[in-house]
Order: C-alpha cells, then sequence, then structure tokens
C-alpha cells in the first residue's frame, strides 16, 4: 500500500530503518544492562511517532520475525491509528483496512499478543471511521472472515480456509476489542454519544452470530469461551437485558460444562447487575427459572465441597436477587418464584464450611439482606403488611443461619488456622453482627425474646451447655444488637443478665464475648444497679487473665464510666484487682492506659475526702518506679517504661473529673463536698510529682517522646481541671519556659494554648502567662531566623498558640517584650510551608490577628509595613505554589483583609499584580483586574469570597472551567 509522505521532521536521530528497530528491540528484551533498556524504550516511543512507523510497522510483522519484534510492529500500528490518524490521507483507509484484515487473518493461529494487538488496531481504525466512513463494520468483519472461494475480495482462499476455527476465534477476538477499545478512548462527549449509539447498532448482527456459534454442537469449548467474554465486552456497552437475555438464556448451558463455567457464571452476572435491566421486567422474569433451576446443582457442589461451582452459581442469584430485589417483589403474580429465589439465596448464607477456610461463598450475600429488607419496608403500610407476613420467617431463619454461620471451630482447628484466616473470620463475624443490627429493624423485641429463650434452654441443659459455640454464638447476636440499638426498654435483659454468671468463661472465645456482652449493657446497667453486684465479679476475673485483656478492660472502662455513681460498694474490689494487674504489667500498654481511665472515672464518683488517698495507693508503686528510672542513665528500655508510666498517668487525669462528676450527681446525693479551699487530689499529686518530673527532663530534654508524654501529663490534667489547675500554673509556665529554651519542641507550645485558653482571663495569672508567651516566642523567632523548614510541627503549634492569645487575651500583644514585627513575618513565612495544616495554622492566625490592627497600633504598624508582603505572598500561594485544598483559608486572610483595611487591600492588589506573569503567566491583565474588582465588592460573603479566589486560582493553572 502506498503510505504518506513524512509529515515532518523525525524527532528520531538515528536514521529509522526495520533493522535500527529491530536493534533497538533486541536491546529492550535481551540486554541485562537497565540503563541501555531505558535508553531503547524511549528510542523506539519516538520512533513510534516518527512518519516512517507508517511503512516500518509491516515489515515488522513478517512472519520470520520474532513474536516480541511483531508484537511490537502491530502496536505501533495502534498507535499510529488512535493517535496520528489525521497523518494518514482519507483515500487510503480502504487499503490500510484491508491489509490489516489480512494481517489478522495471517495471525489468526497466533501468536496471540500479536492477533490481539492487530484487532485492537483494526478495532480503533473502525472508532475512526464509524458511522460517516464505514456504516457497517460489523457486516463487513463478519463477512471478510467467511470461509471465501479463491476469487474472492481480500485474503487468498487457501488462505482464508485453511483453519475455519481460527479465523473464527479471531473474529470473536476482534468484536470482543471493539467495545473495550470504545471504553478506554478518550473520546469527547458528543462523539462519544455518536459512537455508543453506533456500535448500539451493531448488536443486532453480533447477537445472532453469538447465540448461533453457542448454540452450535461443532463450536468447540474455546470458541464458546470466546463467546461469553464477547457478550460481556457488549454488555459494558450498555445493550440492554432487552436485546440479550435470549443469548443471556444461551449462557445458561455452559454452565453444565467444567470448562465454561468461570467465563459464563461471569458473563451472566455481568449481564444481569445493570441497573438499567430493572427496566426489562419480562426478561427477568424468563430468567427467574433458569437460575432457580441452579439449585440442585448449587446443592450438590455445596455437599461434594466444590467451593468454584457453589461461588458461581451463588454470585448468579445473588445478582438478581439483589440488583432486581424491588422489581421482583411488586411482580406479585410471581410471588412464589422469587420467595424461592429468595430461599435459594438463604442456603447460601448457610453453605456447610467455616468461612474462609473451607468455603467463601456466603459472605456474598449479607448485602442482599440488607437490599431485600430496605426494599419492603420502603412500601407503604398495607403492601408492607403483606410482604412482611411472607419474609419475617424467612428473617427468622436466617438469623438462625447467621448464628450457625459465626460459631468458631474446635479450639484445635482454629488453632491450626493461619493468622490471615482468623482475621478474615474476624471481620466476616464483624459483618455477620452488622446484618444480624439490621435485622432487628424487621423482627423488633421479638428476635431478643427468640435469642432469650433459646439461651436459657442452652444453659439449663448440661448436655446443650457443653458447647460452648452454641451459648457463644447466642451471646455474639445479644451483643451485636445491644451494641447500637437501645435495649433499656426490652424486658428480657434482666433474665439475660441473671443469665450470664451461669456461664463457664473457662473457653477464651466465650469469655471474650461474656465481656462485650456485658460491656454492650452497660448503659441498661447505670439505669439497674441493683444488678452490678452479679455481673462485675465476672469482669474483674476477665481482667486478670492476659488472654481476656482487650475485652475485658475496654469492659470494665465502660462499667466504670456508666455506673461510677453506683460503684462505691465494688470500688475496693475493683481498685484492689487493678492495682494488682497493673504491678504485675499483665496488660500491654494500650490496655494499662484503658484501665487507669476506668479507674479515673471510678475515683471520681467516690467521696472527696476518700478519693486522695486512694489514689495515692494506686499510683505510688509507679510513681516509685519513675523515681528509680529517673536515676537511672537514660537507655531506650529506660525510655520507654518512662514514657508507660507517664501515660498511665495522663490517662487516669483524662478522666479523673472530680467537678464533672458532681454535676452529674442527683439532688438526693449524700456525697460530702470538698471544704473549702481543699486543693484537688490532682493537683495534690502532681505537685508530689513534680520535683520528680524536673528531674526526668533534665536527663530527657532532648528526646522528643519523653518531653511529649511529660507534656501530655499536664495537657490532660490542665483539661479536666480548668480553673483546679490554678494552684499549678507558676510552676508550670516556668518548667514549659525552660524546657522550650533548651529544646524546642511542638508538645511544649500545645501545652501553653491551653494554659492561654483556660488562664489568660485570670489576674492572678496573666502575668506568668505573659512571661511564658515572650519566651516561648523570642526562642521561636530565633528558631526562624536559623530556618524553620525542618520545624513544621513547631511552627504549626506557634501560629495556633499566637492565635489563642489573639483571641482570649490580644493585650498581650501591648507587650514591648514582644516582637510584632517578627511575629508578623513569621506567619507569612509559615504560609508558603508545604503542609496543609501548618498552611491553615498560619492561616487561622492572620484571621485573628487582622481584626486587631485598628486598635492596636503596634499592629497597625506592621500591618502597613508588611501588608503588601502578606497579600503577594497569598497570591502567590493562590496562582500555584501551594495546594488547591488550601484555597478556601487563603480566601478567608484576603476576606479578612477587605474586611478591615479595603483601601489598603486595593492599594497591594494593584500594585503586586502590575507585575507581569504574576502569579501566573496564564492569566492576563484583564483577568487580573477582574478579579481585583470582584475581590473588593465583597466584604462579608465568606462563600462568594471562597468562589472567587478558586476561580482565580484555576486560571492561574489554566485550568478555567475545570471547577
Amino acid at each position: 500500500m502506498e503510505l504518506p509522505a513524512n509529515p515532518g521532521d523525525s524527532p528520531v536521530e538515528l536514521e529509522l530503518t526495520v533493522e535500527n528497530v529491530e536493534s533497538a528491540l533486541y536491546q529492550l528484551y535481551f540486554d541485562p544492562d537497565m540503563e541501555r533498556k531505558n535508553e531503547a524504550q524511549k528510542w523506539l516511543t519516538q520512533a513510534q511517532a516518527s512518519a516512517q512507523a507508517w511503512q516500518f510497522c509491516w515489515a515488522l510483522l513478517a512472519p520470520d520475525k520474532l513474536p516480541e519484534v511483531q508484537f511490537f510492529g502491530a502496536s505501533t500500528l495502534h498507535t499510529k491509528i488512535s493517535r496520528h490518524w489525521s497523518d494518514l490521507p482519507s483515500d487510503q483507509h480502504d487499503s490500510l483496512r484491508m491489509q490489516l484484515l489480512s494481517h489478522i487473518l495471517l495471525f489468526s493461529s497466533g501468536p496471540k499478543m500479536v492477533l490481539t494487538r492487530l484487532c485492537v488496531a483494526l478495532a480503533s481504525m473502525a472508532l475512526n471511521l464509524i458511522p460517516q466512513a464505514w456504516s457497517q463494520p460489523v457486516a463487513d468483519m463478519v463477512r471478510a472472515f467467511q470461509p471465501q472461494k479463491p476469487d474472492s475480495e481480500g485474503s487468498s482462499g487457501s488462505e482464508a480456509t485453511q483453519d475455519p476455527q481460527a479465523h473464527c476465534l479471531a473474529l470473536l477476538e476482534l468484536l470482543t476489542v471493539l467495545p473495550e477499545e470504545f471504553q478506554s478512548r478518550r473520546l469527547a462527549q458528543a462523539r462519544r454519544a455518536q459512537l455508543r449509539e453506533a456500535l448500539a447498532g451493531e448488536w443486532a448482527v453480533v447477537c445472532p452470530l453469538l447465540r448461533q456459534l453457542l448454540q452450535s454442537q461443532d463450536s468447540s469449548n474455546q470458541v464458546k469461551e470466546k463467546v461469553l467474554r464477547c457478550l460481556s465486552s457488549w454488555t459494558g456497552l450498555d445493550v440492554t437485558l432487552g436485546d440479550s437475555h435470549e443469548l443471556v438464556q444461551d449462557c445458561f448451558t455452559a454452565l453444565s460444562n467444567p470448562e465454561l463455567f468461570d467465563s459464563a457464571v461471569e458473563t451472566i452476572v455481568t449481564a444481569i447487575s445493570q441497573p438499567d435491566s430493572q427496566r426489562y421486567t419480562d426478561a427477568l422474569v424468563t430468567l427467574m427459572p433458569l437460575v432457580l433451576g441452579l439449585h440442585d446443582q448449587l446443592k450438590t457442589a455445596a455437599r461434594d465441597g466444590d467451593m468454584e461451582s457453589s461461588h458461581g452459581i451463588c454470585r448468579i442469584a445473588v445478582a438478581m436477587g439483589e440488583t432486581h430485589s424491588r422489581v421482583l417483589l411488586e411482580q406479585v403474580e410471581h410471588w412464589q418464584e422469587y420467595l424461592a429465589l429468595v430461599n435459594m439465596i438463604l442456603f447460601c448464607t448457610g453453605i456447610p464450611g467455616y468461612y474462609p477456610v473451607s468455603e467463601t461463598t456466603s459472605s456474598l450475600t449479607l448485602t442482599f439482606w440488607y437490599t431485600l429488607q430496605d426494599d419492603i419496608l420502603s412500601f407503604d403500610e398495607e403492601k408492607q403488611a403483606v410482604y412482611l407476613q411472607v419474609y419475617r420467617p424467612v428473617y427468622f431463619q436466617l438469623v438462625d443461619v447467621l448464628l450457625h454461620k459465626s460459631h468458631y471451630p474446635s479450639q484445635e482447628e482454629y488453632a491450626s488456622w493461619s493468622s490471615d484466616d482468623k482475621e478474615q473470620f474476624r471481620i466476616y463475624r464483624v459483618d455477620i453482627s452488622d446484618t444480624l443490627m439490621y435485622v432487628y429493624e424487621m423482627l423488633g423485641a421479638e428476635l431478643l425474646s427468640n435469642l432469650y429463650d433459646r439461651l436459657g434452654r442452652q444453659l439449663m441443659d448440661p448436655q446443650l451447655s457443653a458447647v460452648w459455640q452454641d451459648t457463644e454464638a447466642l451471646l455474639f447476636g445479644f451483643q451485636s444488637i445491644a451494641e447500637t440499638i437501645d435495649v433499656n426498654y426490652s424486658d428480657v435483659i434482666p433474665g439475660l443478665i441473671g443469665l450470664i454468671p451461669r456461664i463457664n468463661i473457662s473457653n477464651v472465645m466465650l469469655a471474650d464475648t461474656v465481656m462485650y456482652t456485658i460491656g454492650s449493657l452497660a448503659e441498661w446497667l447505670a439505669d439497674h444497679p441493683v444488678m452490678l453486684g452479679g455481673i462485675l465479679p465476672m469482669v474483674l476475673q476477665g481482667i486478670v487473665k492476659p488472654e481476656l485483656s482487650v475485652s475485658s478492660v475496654s469492659t470494665l472502662k465502660r462499667i466504670c464510666r456508666e455506673c461510677r455513681h453506683d460503684l462505691s460498694p465494688y470500688a475496693q474490689d475493683v481498685l484492689t484487682v487493678s492495682q494488682d494487674v497493673l504491678v504485675k504489667e499483665i496488660h500491654k500498654s494500650s490496655q494499662c492506659m484503658w484501665l487507669m481511665q476506668a479507674l479515673g472515672f471510678l475515683l471520681s464518683a467516690l467521696p472527696v475526702d476518700e478519693i486522695l488517698g486512694r489514689l495515692h495507693s494506686l499510683i505510688t508503686p509507679h510513681v516509685q518506679r519513675l523515681d528509680t528510672l529517673a536515676r537511672q542513665e537514660p537507655d531506650p528500655t529506660n525510655k520507654q517504661a518512662i514514657v508507660h508510666i507517664l501515660g498511665m498517668l495522663s490517662s487516669l487525669f483524662t478522666t479523673l473529673d472530680i467537678r464533672h462528676s458532681d454535676s452529674l450527681e442527683s439532688a438526693s446525693s449524700q456525697r460530702p463536698s470538698a471544704p473549702q479551699g481543699t486543693p484537688n487530689p490532682v493537683v495534690v499529686v502532681l505537685q508530689q510529682v513534680f520535683t520528680l518530673i524536673q528531674t526526668i527532663l533534665s536527663k530527657w530534654l532532648d528526646d522528643s517522646e519523653v518531653v511529649e508524654a511529660v507534656c501530655g501529663v499536664f495537657d490532660k490534667s490542665v483539661r479536666t481541671l480548668l480553673h483546679d489547675f490554678g494552684p499549678m500554673v507558676a510552676h508550670l509556665s516556668e518548667m514549659l519556659g525552660q524546657i522550650y529554651s533548651a529544646y524546642p519542641q511542638s508538645s511544649a507550645l500545645d501545652l501553653a494554648r491551653q494554659m492561654v485558653h483556660i488562664f489568660s482571663g485570670e489576674e492572678q495569672h496573666l502575668c506568668t502567662i505573659r512571661s511564658l508567651i515572650e519566651v516561648l516566642t523570642s526562642v521561636t523567632l530565633h528558631l526562624f531566623q536559623q530556618g524553620p523548614r525542618n520545624h513544621p510541627d513547631i511552627a504549626e503549634s506557634f501560629m495556633h498558640l499566637h492565635a489563642q492569645v489573639l483571641k482570649r487575651k490580644p493585650e498581650l500583644y501591648l507587650s514591648e517584650q514582644l516582637d510584632v514585627k517578627g511575629l508578623f513575618y513569621c506567619g507569612i513565612l509559615t504560609l508558603k510551608f508545604p503542609e496543609t495544616p501548618t498552611v491553615k495554622a498560619a492561616a487561622q492566625f492572620f484571621t485573628e490577628l487582622l481584626p486587631r490592627c485598628k486598635d492596636m497600633p503596634s499592629l497597625g504598624e506592621v500591618l502597613q509595613r508588611d501588608g503588601q508582603l502578606l497579600t503577594e505572598t497569598i497570591l502567590q500561594a493562590v496562582g500555584g505554589e501551594s495546594s488547591r485544598s488550601l484555597t478556601e483559608h487563603f480566601s478567608e486572610v484576603l476576606l479578612s483583609l477587605n474586611r478591615h483595611c479595603p483601601a489598603l487591600l486595593a492599594q497591594w492588589l494593584k500594585e503586586t499584580l502590575q507585575s507581569p506573569g504574576f502569579p501566573s503567566a496564564h492569566v492576563s491583565s484583564e483577568q487580573k483586574h477582574s478579579f481585583s474588582q470582584q475581590l473588593l465588592r465583597e466584604q462579608t460573603n465568606k462563600r462568594r469570597v471562597k468562589d472567587i479566589v478558586k476561580e482565580f486560582s484555576l486560571l492561574c493553572l489554566g485550568l478555567q472551567g475545570a471547577g
């Protein structure tokens, strides 16, 4: 064929000959040197883009070439057709098409990768020509692959009739890749719609051909599998179920053929999962008997442990039931068929075996039960009543099935599972738990009664209770529901609480579930404290067992939080057991923290005169250990122990809240109040350990983890105690100043921010807070002068601290010791950081600072001096220097500037934006002027300013209209 002249100079320096291309391919595939491979790859990419590629690609497809070389030739053809189509004159389109068809026939017997690439190239060509220049591509393709006489146009007869099966497979490959190439091509919306319509019209030719091949006894399994894949491909083009249901029916016959089973399942599921197919009710109704007809095959597969077959059939049933549940429910005359399908899916949910070790099918069905329930409950009351009559019994069966599926295997078998299998089983049980919670909406209180009756029978009969899995599953069901549903009004909970102590918790899995069940009933116990005596000993029994660590400690924490005001009679027992397990280090660090939080709740509700004594006995062993560690030389083991103990104190002080506890107590409470002037017990303890903490800091000052842990103790205390923390303010401020001066760390700034928040309004602490802020600011400004880029966390915390100062006590800015100019410049530098949270903090600092510039001369002066630099920095950020996600925060600063100094902002915008190419070469002078005018008009509407700035940012990035 005659190829086009070179439209321009080749970008490839080396002469483009077939030999050179082959040499580069050999280098790419067989040279061990990665650098040379990359060089060859780059050169070949340039070669494909060159005009000569139209010529050398055919030579590379010669029969005597290596498959890798032929593949590159076919890929080059596809590249040229899909990306450089306009280079080819239209009078050469027909000859290119004939050559492509000829080569597809030539490669129909392989290699497969070359054949597929040639088919993709012809598909790409079709997409360039449809519908104007090639009106019936599929009919033409089918005709080209028919066995032909020797004198026919195209391939020679001998070539065409060599291997009819190979030609048939090649045709099917071509028909399969045509929709796929359409899906992957980048097309304008109008062109995509035009092509989609044209290709959908071709289905009338494709469908009869596929049906004929699938029904023919002469078709090999290979051909039939290709037919199935071809149907899936066309389904992706939105070929409707109305147009394909007869072919989909034919696909069901392939399910009895083991070699075609997987492909048939995939195709059927794809076809019936299209949401649009709900419009084709008649087609769905005709397919229903075929789906139900698979039930026997499903039972046989389940009986024989054939996981692949049961999995595939289940996918078909679920696709039918889940995608079309509402439509099928509405086919009232076919209600029995749909009920049969629901029961078939129920069989899949309860398929024998343990997930995921001996079955993987049941999990596929769980979302179906949500869908069916939602659809039933969405009907009006009259219809709903009819459906509930039919389906409530099914959902009660479902509960039985789900509880059975949640059973653990024997301990020996479970021990043999891999950690991955155990984790998958855990997640599976969480999914079952969610499903049971959902099912409760349909079955209501009757479900809890049902579970309670079964648990009662189980525990009263020694033979039944010997099977611990049955008891565990019933408790698991209760816990699933009680965790999220308000069961306070359920009349079975008192009975359940009475039954729980009868359970033998020698089995770990059962004991875990007992603990979680008790935890889920903590709010109920708070309303029925009389029941605590029977249940708390079980929890304390669990706490001493390391294997029950997570469940028992989290349950105790929930009980202490919800029932704290009724725990006084049991406080000694709880504290004794807890102190014992903490000293013996039975639990991991995170559970120790939970346990300390639990004890904080417990102590909060005790009489005030008791708290300090109990608090001392609780923490003394840990403080003594801390004292020993503080005397030793620093090493990693000591460090972890120090951080652990400080973490426990933090956790305790997070929840030990006497004030909050008082406010919750009823008016009739006899709890004595603390004598006037009595310090808070936490403050007493902190004062006693303060010297010890200073000793630790003196050795670990340069370790951010230890400093963070120390700050954490005080941070949690300040947040919980609020103004009761007052006696510690002076000591802590001095210590914070020393910590930060010696070794600046963000945790010290965050703690200072809490102090500002709470104490800056109290006259007696104002002087202390002012001194602290001055020290922290001076040190940070020095750090910024040295280069702040390595400290985004410090910059972020520093900005938050000063935003808090401006919000709570702006008068601190009147101090002559505070370098306001330096602060302003720090804020501008921080706006340029790449870290999003840091920039947000700087923006917040400026939105707090700008409103105060009028009333505070020092701030007004610095704004006059550096306001233009601030404006320029923000415009630079908006223009592309910063992430687009930050535009909203920059817009807030601009709005604040416009609200509080509009004349100055107008001047700064004019001067800044007049620089050519600033903030981006993409915006014209007119666009910059328009942006300024729009911005200056808005002084109140935050949403509008955000939109204006966002639009300008997109213009700067060359993305206008990409909003």
